[in-house]
């Protein structure tokens, strides 16, 4: 059974906001592999046999998970100050229902029982939903 990260979108206003940056950085980064981008940690995931294993990235955005993006590989990369992580990730964003999440600085492991499902999982016309009202109706109870 797969097992997900959790990571802080920092300066990310919205799902939107998200999805024109990865657009920005596919523009930019020509010549290298469509579809996918790569996120620099520091250290690589202990548990990584699990994450490969179908794990996605799911990015918390305003206090709210509520996006995440697929798992391609965990990659060693040298920098300026020592050995990194390199977690390349699907560039297409999946929207799931979103959850309040408290603050924290790296990444956290998100067990697959307790991921929200995706968007598109929780009924007919959800995925054409602003990102506020999914907020609003979960919160309510209603999604």
């Amino acid at each position: 059974m797969p097992v997900h990260l959790l990571k802080l979108a920092v300066g990310v206003e919205s799902v939107e906001d998200f999805r024109q940056r990865l657009k920005q950085r596919a523009k930019d980064a020509r010549g290298k592999k469509p579809g996918s981008f790569t996120h620099i940690t520091r250290h690589r995931p202990k548990r990584d046999a699990e994450v490969l294993d179908g794990g996605s990235l799911y990015w918390i955005v305003k206090g709210q998970l509520c996006v995440r993006t697929r798992i391609l590989a965990l990659d060693e990369v040298k920098l300026d100050d020592g050995l990194h992580c390199a977690i390349k990730l699907e560039a297409k964003l999946i929207p799931v229902l979103p959850q309040p999440r408290r603050p924290h600085q790296g990444w956290r492991y998100l067990e697959a029982e307790d991921a929200p499902p995706d968007v598109a999982q929780a009924g007919e016309g959800t995925a054409k939903l602003p990102d506020k009202l999914l907020r609003e109706l979960r919160e309510a109870g209603l999604l």
